[in-house]
């Protein structure tokens, strides 16, 4: 089948987007690849169709489990059933379900902490791998801006598979992390498909305020002005709360907040309500919005600015999936730099820490899983810090498993400081090169196009504030009042369940 037709068959449409026909192409000929095509542009499609037209089966590895469980509901409502996602959200009843009856599916999606586990890669062995994919291959990258050290481990699990054919994809990597990933997968002569960055139909607006009060008095009015659906970022679940409680008690309907401290069936149910239209303004910290795909958010605000480029451009590719324009609006003030510093500074371990760490670690011969969580909350040290702690303990011979070999404590204490400020080093770069951006008095779209190695061709009408753009066109319309049907939270979470229910339960009837 042509590939054209192929496309219009199983997904609807007519023609391929940028760059989808070549990477599909690629992977088809058995071509490593690496990939980065801009958030919401289509880069599933560059994997869903290899592997639905090839034999054998795909591994696509995601940090993402809402956006795994979204892929698999999107595809199986497309009629493509043989798929599934193996991750916490399955009991472990139905993990070993469908751990039996693997080679049933053609697309199997995986956390890349699950393929740690011996018992379910020993199960995919099995399999004939035609290709493995790796999304936001960003994350393992030490100079990216969401390294996960789990991702590391991916090169023994594609060794451990044969070697298929590899595609790595992101939506942002600089030059310096495409290279990386390449590296760190070990991929052979892979094809490079490097799309830009910029996404014409957004609008970049930066507005100073004098202090967070006037920031929250800003929130208020733009949210009562512009056309939602909208999301509003924040770096700490407390924010995320107060100001959608705040926004409530302002007459603001249809709002409310998601961080990583709700409950999975919470986090779900908010999910199909923002996806559903029920919500309208979602409240948020970082832990939400990479695995949703809601086509027609017209807003995206940052109430608080994260710590480099990267990063915001993924939060504000949320916006204008429907080709239609979307406003992405950052508010900040000088105080916001103390919190930012803040924010860097938990992401690594001070002397004192690694200090402590090593020290008992040097006591004991054992790390058992609730010790080590013990000893994480004890010491105070963050997740993402403790997950890249644990590796370089790996990588250096210390700790396997839950074993701890004997060390030698002043070596290893300034082999891993070093590293820890080489990390600061690049980390603290970053963020200065975003603070330009935000304090640039020239063309927003290129300055940021120019930290991604690019050269904007074409000014769009809604460029940015700088290039005298501004909020006018992305208003609400004078009179216009949105009242969907809400469904009670009890039925709309028991059918959520109920839909989670027959999904699983599929290939066992």
């Amino acid at each position: 089948m042509e590939l054209e037709k192929a496309l219009l068959h199983y997904f609807g449409y007519e023609s391929f987007r940028e760059g989808q026909k070549e990477i599909i192409t690629s992977l088809m000929d058995g071509v490593d690849v690496i990939a980065m095509l801009p958030t919401g542009t289509g880069k599933s499609i560059c994997y869903q169709l290899p592997a639905i037209l090839s034999e054998g089966v795909t591994i696509i590895v995601s940090p993402l489990l809402s956006l795994m469980e979204d892929q698999v509901q999107q595809l199986r409502s497309e009629g493509i059933k043989d798929v599934v996602a193996i991750n916490s959200f399955m009991n472990r009843e139905d993990r070993e379900i469908v751990l039996q009856q693997l080679h049933t599916y053609k697309m199997i999606y995986l956390s890349p902490e699950m393929l740690q586990s011996p018992f379910v890669l020993s199960k995919i062995k099995k399999l004939k791998i035609t290709y493995f994919v790796v999304d936001e291959a960003h994350c393992i990258s030490q100079w990216g801006h969401d390294f996960r050290p789990d991702y590391l481990r991916l090169d023994a699990v594609l060794h451990t598979l044969g070697r298929p054919t590899c595609l790595a994809i992101t939506a942002t990597a600089t030059t310096e992390v495409q290279q990386d990933i390449s590296k760190q997968l070990a991929l052979r002569n892979p094809n490079y498909y490097i799309y830009s960055v910029d996404r014409p139909t957004i609008s970049y607006q930066v507005e100073k305020c004098q202090n967070a009060q006037e920031k929250i008095e800003r929130i208020k009015d733009l949210v009562q002005n512009l056309q939602g659906p909208g999301m509003i970022y924040f770096s700490s679940r407390m924010w995320a709360e107060n100001i959608s409680n705040l926004l409530k008690q302002a007459g603001v309907k249809r709002v409310a907040y998601y961080h990583g401290g709700l409950s999975t069936e919470d986090r779900l149910l908010l999910q199909q309500q923002f996806m559903s239209g029920q919500i309208e303004l979602i409240c948020c910290t970082s832990a939400f919005g990479m695995g949703i795909n809601k086509k027609d958010i017209r807003y995206v605000i940052h109430f608080h600015y994260p710590i480099d480029l990267e990063s915001y451009v993924q939060e504000i590719g949320r916006a204008a999936r429907d080709g239609n324009s979307a406003a992405a609006i950052l508010l900040y003030c000088e105080e916001d730099q103390g919190l930012v510093n803040m924010l860097l500074e938990r992401e690594l371990l001070t002397d004192e820490q690694l200090y402590q760490l090593l020290a008992h670690l040097q006591k004991h011969s054992e790390l058992e899983d609730n010790k080590e969580q013990e000893l994480v909350q004890f010491m105070q040290i963050n997740e993402v810090s403790w997950r890249t702690i644990r590796y370089q303990l790996e990588t250096r011979g210390v700790l396997k498993k839950h074993r701890v070999y004997p060390f030698s404590m002043d070596s290893l204490f300034e082999s891993i400081r070093q590293e820890e400020q080489e990390r600061m080093q690049n980390k603290q770069k970053n963020l200065a090169s975003f603070l330009r951006w935000i304090r640039t008095k020239t063309c927003r779209r290129e300055k940021l196009l120019l930290y991604f190695n690019e050269q904007l061709e074409k000014h769009p009408s809604n460029c940015c504030d700088n290039c005298g753009a501004n909020l006018t066109n992305f208003k609400r319309a004078v009179g216009r009042e949105d009242s969907p049907v809400l469904i009670p939270w009890r039925e709309a979470l028991s059918d959520l369940f109920r839909q989670n229910e027959m999904r699983n339960n599929e290939k066992t009837t």
